[in-house]
């Protein structure tokens, strides 16, 4: 890791830890918790990151949460272009003159929107072909699954997160953290660890570690009859009650404990198992099977049908 006296030299056009607090300072800007903020300060973990995302230099990539640009920076040494969203007022505002002044033979390449993740329905220029982002840790999932949904045209996906998330992200059918996140996820992608960063490229340091996860988008969704929203109601029920089997634990969904048992054989699948044995294939064959009588799947926000 760099140290503080690092300079723009050793960094070339990217934040060491001096000119972030610099930045920071000069904004009047302290990380806060709320907004899950740890602004990362080492340019070697950038340019690590955007190596292990592959950019190229066709990539019109997104990114959540830029920050004071460290990312956007690396970034924007190799993709075509960059599109940032930040939901801070004082970072979105302070964001384009930070790329204009460290690079400004490609600050043409580089657009802001300032809104909420969660709220963004459409981004400017050209469509997405990735996404990479340290998204803040208490929206991590939710922001994920959302521009995963949003916009289709994200094939290659690299994230850092709270290592818990990286790893419940990742897991596999049978894993003690295989749930929710981990099915929604591999309904949009393949999805793997991509290695783990310590707490001391970030500031303020957190108090946990962060991991990378990488989704490559699969060519198409499961192939199944049921809707995604169908399809995640029925995970969503799974994995609230997960200690219970899913005969029990997806009577609410289906309108009975003999409802979901029948949905469950005819899709090939033992009353007797628990959510976190099911691929996402199985969860979408149960979908299919759900009876007139069983109650509506409520729809997470974020989510679309």
């Amino acid at each position: 890791m760099s140290d503080s006296s690092s300079t723009t030299d050793e960094t070339g056009p990217l934040l060491g830890p001096a000119e972030v607090r610099e930045l920071a300072a000069a904004l009047g800007v302290r990380p806060t918790k709320q907004r899950g903020q740890n602004f990362v300060i080492d340019a070697n973990t950038v340019r690590r990151i955007v190596r292990t995302a592959g950019v190229r230099p066709d990539d019109v990539v997104v990114e959540i949460g830029p920050g004071l640009g460290s990312l956007t920076l690396g970034l924007l040494e190799c993709a075509d272009r960059v599109t940032a969203v930040e939901i801070d007022e004082v970072l979105a505002a302070a964001l384009p003159a930070t790329i204009a002044a460290r690079m400004p033979d490609r600050a043409d390449r580089f657009a802001l929107v300032h809104r909420d993740a969660m709220q963004v329905t459409e981004l400017p220029g050209a469509a997405p072909t990735a996404l990479v982002a340290n998204l803040p840790y208490n929206v991590a999932v939710p922001v994920l699954l959302h521009m995963l949904a949003t916009f289709p045209t994200i094939d290659r996906t690299l994230v850092m997160v709270q290592a818990e998330v990286a790893d419940r992200l990742a897991a596999r059918p049978g894993n003690k953290v295989y749930g929710v996140p981990s099915v929604k996820a591999n309904w949009y992608a393949e999805v793997k660890r991509a290695g783990s960063i310590g707490r001391n490229v970030f500031w303020p340091a957190p108090n946990v570690d962060s991991g990378l996860v990488s989704l490559v988008r699969r060519a198409a969704p499961p192939q199944t009859t049921a809707s995604r929203a169908e399809v995640f109601a029925v995970v969503d029920a799974a994995f609230a009650q997960r200690r219970k089997t899913l005969r029990a634990a997806l009577s609410g969904w289906a309108g009975s404990a003999a409802a979901a048992e029948a949905a469950l054989l005819a899709a090939g699948v033992s009353p007797q198992a628990r959510g976190e044995a099911l691929t996402v294939e199985e969860f979408a064959r149960i979908a299919e099977h759900k009876g007139p009588g069983g109650a509506p799947g409520i729809r997470q926000a974020g989510e679309t049908a």
